[in-house]
């Protein structure tokens, strides 16, 4: 399977390469923007088309009409680190093979993929938040992010919490930088303090 996978960060885009790759796909060509992704489509075939919906040039879903104009027949799906009901539905409406949440895990991810790439609509909707977890600054965390974020008020390492979760210690650092984000905190302490503040834990 060839997967052409389009992230502006970095940490997302090579952590999530590196488990695809790791997990069996044939080939995982990364870019940075909805132009250089469109420059790989006019030069390469690919099965799935994978592109982040907030990375430079995407413009909401008119990046998704675009990259399925420039590959036609092949399948083009939204990936999000804030996934929501509204956006997977506003996507797949929109012509999106599929929607898949930044927060799954790699095995799930690759079962996703596969199934996505054989033309067959995804939507993980049992794993977005129907009733949204709130900070006064409008953060949605999904239920694995708070856990990570219950092991970070506890003091605990990105070792001890992979182990308490059953996860690979890169994945909680990647749910570590995506809830950080979300929250607008400055690291993993700031990110903790403003847990307890908002009630979140």
């Amino acid at each position: 399977m060839k997967l052409l996978l389009a992230d502006d960060h970095d940490l997302v885009r090579e952590t999530l390469a590196a488990f695809l790759t790791a997990s069996g796909l044939e080939s995982v060509r990364q870019v940075a923007s909805l132009d250089a992704a469109l420059a790989e489509m006019g030069g390469h075939r690919f099965d799935l088309i994978l592109l982040d919906y907030h990375m430079p040039g995407m413009n909401g879903l008119e990046g998704l009409a675009r990259a399925r104009a420039a590959a036609p027949g092949t399948p083009v799906a939204i990936l999000s680190g804030s996934a929501t009901r509204e956006l997977a539905e506003a996507a797949q409406r929109a012509g999106a093979v599929g929607f898949v949440p930044k927060t799954m895990s790699a095995v799930a991810m690759v079962a996703a993929l596969k199934l996505m790439a054989s033309g067959e609509p995804f939507a993980p909707i049992g794993l977005l938040q129907t009733e949204a977890d709130t900070t006064e600054g409008g953060a949605h965390l999904t239920r694995r992010e708070l856990d990570v974020l219950h092991g970070l008020s506890a003091g605990k390492s990105n070792k001890e919490i992979a182990r308490d979760l059953d996860l690979q210690e890169v994945t909680v650092k990647l749910h570590v930088k995506t809830l950080s984000r979300k929250l607008g905190a400055k690291n993993r302490t700031h990110a903790a303090m403003i847990a307890r503040d908002g009630g979140l834990i």
